[in-house]
């Protein structure tokens, strides 16, 4: 891992990118924190109680707000490979030099993500399901095709999904035959054949094969902003539009349920579709209309997304957590402050010292990169 600074990139940058993934590191850092479930704690039995379970993955069949999360931050991810292979096309990098960046970059996000769930009260172990993993193999597939035609793009797309349904359906793996039943399921069957393990929440590593579409889609977004195209917003909302119709028709029609732990093909068109018209908006907000002011509280974690999911997924979970409620907590003890508003108040001091770090290192121009 290195960092750069900013004064090193002089090209302007796309600000609607670093706010989407400035709000996405938000929402992950404050879930990190156990805001959401304090939240949904307090709700409970109230009307803003619907609102909270938003904030949580949707338990089998359908989406939820939450849902759309890491496919928002492995599209990001794709918008901003392309920023980054202009970069080092401007640079007269040769593709053969991209590719090794790119190497490299993968083995990293790989290592990462194997990190993050490395480490348990029971001694270490070996898991593929964190998001970085999958990103390490979504990002590379993305690279390989990033110079192709469009239209050969999108059936390299199709046929990954294709692929996931024709592994779900046609397998037939006794024990692991019924494709969207979970823990018997087929990526519940690689998943024992890699790890000797299955996920009791129902996640699968094959999910990296049909969440590549959410990284491609996003280079090939970004090739659109970088491109002399004048009307860039209604290309993404043309393409959202078919994307939910598609990915809802299947699920509507009984084809294919939208299942976000599995990232069946209608999940992942359903998750891509609101993915562009979010970027859509914001591009459209931000970018077009010059509606620049008060995003800095985003920007300053979307500038310095990776070291802050690497901080609160393993500095955070392990001790920093428990560290700053032991303090926040003990102190409103002793003015009699009630528990549950105790704990809510605990989640927001660990998140606000969290951006007080990335704020820090934006001051001092300092952004991580792998």
């Amino acid at each position: 891992m290195k960092y750069l600074s900013l004064m090193q990139q002089p090209s302007p940058r796309l600000l609607s990118l670093d706010f989407m993934r400035g709000l996405i590191m938000v929402l992950l850092a404050l879930e990190s924190t156990g805001l959401y479930e304090h939240l949904s704690h307090a709700s409970a039995g109230t009307w803003f109680e619907g609102i909270m379970q938003q904030f949580f993955h949707h338990p089998w069949h359908g989406l939820h707000f939450w849902d759309l999360i890491q496919p928002g931050f492995m599209f990001m991810a794709g918008v901003a490979m392309a920023y980054s292979l202009q970069k080092q096309k401007q640079r007269d990098y040769t593709w053969n030099r991209s590719l090794k960046k790119t190497l490299r970059r993968s083995g990293w996000l790989f290592f990462w993500g194997v990190l993050d769930y490395a480490v348990r009260k029971t001694g270490l172990s070996f898991e593929l399901w964190d998001v970085l993993t999958q990103l390490s193999f979504t990002t590379l597939v993305a690279f390989l095709i990033f110079e192709w035609r469009v239209t050969t793009q999108l059936v390299v797309c199709a046929l990954l999904l294709l692929l996931t349904e024709a592994l779900y359906r046609f397998t037939n793996i006794p024990g692991f035959d019924q494709p969207f039943t979970d823990q018997h399921n087929f990526g519940n069957y690689v998943d024992l054949l890699l790890m000797n393990k299955i996920n009791r929440g129902g996640w699968v590593a094959i999910n990296c094969i049909p969440t590549a579409v959410h990284t491609i889609a996003g280079a090939l977004a970004g090739k659109l902003f970088l491109s002399n195209k004048g009307n860039k917003v209604k290309p993404l909302l043309i393409w959202g539009a078919i994307c939910l119709v598609a990915g809802y028709g299947l699920d509507a029609a009984g084809i294919t349920p939208i299942i976000k732990r599995i990232a069946t093909s209608s999940f992942t068109l359903a998750s891509l579709g609101w993915c562009l018209l979010g970027l859509a908006f914001c591009y459209w907000w931000i970018d077009v209309l010059n509606h620049k002011k008060r995003l800095q509280f985003f920007l300053v974690i979307g500038m310095n997304s990776l070291f802050i999911y690497l901080f609160f997924e393993i500095v955070g979970h392990r001790w920093f957590n428990e560290y700053i409620t032991a303090i926040s907590g003990g102190l409103m003890q002793i003015i009699k402050v009630p528990e549950l508003p105790r704990a809510i108040l605990s989640s927001l001091c660990i998140f606000g010292l969290e951006w007080g770090m990335c704020y820090f290192l934006y001051k001092k121009k300092i952004f991580f990169r792998l």
